[in-house]
């Protein structure tokens, strides 16, 4: 088979590109049978794009870098169907992102991570909302196969009208880097350089309304007479929306390296996951993997992850956020270890090899 892949966003440090960037370089770390054209376009970040391609290559694959940018994209493909990229016309299945949808020969497969900008308009651009709802319209229409993350989206997309043979559930996973820091002195390291020197919770996302942070911040203080040397650690950079406005004892670490999560995640009496809605949460896993303790939102795809690995809270009620983070503090010391040894379990359960694997499958059914 020739495999067409648009890996254009790769260069956005989202969750879409460490989806893209880790399809690719599994996929080509075990096909070794076909053949893989990378295709990309941007207008300003073509040496970002040059970079992973030069880093991922093999004998099988070959690329196409071009000055459609993912914005000009839509425009072409999405809205005016003036411009069809030529390059692709010979494959025999094109991945597109989940920004735009061209008209081509190739059988077409493209992935949807959630629906959001249906679900939660208001956490989007107005310009974006109309470009995922075009995408989305267009898959509905014109792609052989839908991958979503979850079977909480895949649920989603049979409610808005896609048939649901035509969707088939991929799963993610955290990325190689999250494991235990078993080294003590690594993690006092860790905490001093971000200034803990007392037990912390830990919340990571991008700091808007649907991350549900004022109502931790809120469960937080509840508890607060209970635990008064206990710290709320927020990471995550600003997204939108009101500015987070810590009380005392929180602490907005904004943008965290993974390879400082990994420490933040083992050193952290727990890890507290409040989300109103995910089409896969990456950070539940991540903790999991680094033998974090988990508090996690009981709705979307959350319980898919977690399993029976995690504490389950209603999202919606600041009572229930403060009981849920009691309950994992009180954990007696045996009751933590096997709490803790459930979430290395689960995360184990989840690999990018088993996405590659599946991804590809989906490839050779869909050309099938």
């Amino acid at each position: 088979m020739k495999i067409g892949i648009d890996i254009s966003q790769i260069v956005y440090q989202t969750g879409v590109s460490r989806y893209t960037l880790e399809l690719v370089k599994h996929l080509l770390k075990f096909d070794k049978q076909n053949h893989y054209f990378l295709y990309a376009g941007s207008l300003r970040q073509r040496s970002v794009l040059r970079a992973f391609i030069s880093e991922v290559k093999t004998p099988k694959t070959s690329h196409k870098i071009t000055w459609v940018s993912p914005k000009l994209a839509d425009l072409l493909w999405n809205r005016l169907n003036l411009f069809k990229p030529d390059c692709c016309q010979s494959l025999d299945v094109f991945h597109a992102s989940n920004w735009a949808i061209p008209r081509i020969k190739p059988k077409l497969v493209t992935t949807i991570h959630d629906l959001t900008f249906l679900k939660f308009p208001q956490s989007h651009t107005p310009y974006s909302v109309k470009v995922h709802t075009r995408q989305l319209k267009r898959a509905k229409r014109l792609a052989a196969r839908i991958i979503t993350d979850s079977q909480s989206t895949k649920k989603d997309l049979v409610k808005y009208g896609v048939p649901a043979d035509k969707i088939t559930v991929v799963y993610l996973a955290p990325a190689e880097i999250f494991k235990p820091l078993e080294s003590k002195t690594k993690r006092q390291a860790i905490k001093a350089k971000y200034q803990f020197k007392s037990p912390y919770l830990l919340s990571v996302g991008t700091q808007e309304p649907r991350k549900n942070l004022q109502r931790l911040i809120k469960a937080y203080s509840q508890l607060k007479s209970h635990y008064p040397q206990l710290q709320l650690a927020i990471a995550g950079k600003f997204g939108w929306g009101e500015n987070v406005r810590p009380v005392k004892g929180v602490k907005l670490l904004g943008f965290v390296p993974d390879e400082d999560l990994v420490g933040l995640y083992s050193a952290a009496k727990a890890f507290v996951y409040p989300s109103l809605y995910e089409g896969f949460g990456f950070p539940l896993l991540e903790a999991m993997a680094c033998g974090c303790p988990v508090i996690s939102s009981s709705i979307s795809s959350l319980p898919e992850l977690g399993g029976q690995a995690a504490l389950y809270v209603n999202p919606y009620k600041v009572s229930q956020i403060a009981k849920g983070i009691s309950r994992a503090l009180e954990l007696s010391s045996d009751k933590r270890q096997a709490l803790i040894a459930q979430g290395l379990s689960q995360a184990r359960k989840f690999s990018w090899e088993k996405t590659a694997q599946q991804t590809l499958k989906v490839y050779q059914e869909v050309v099938k």
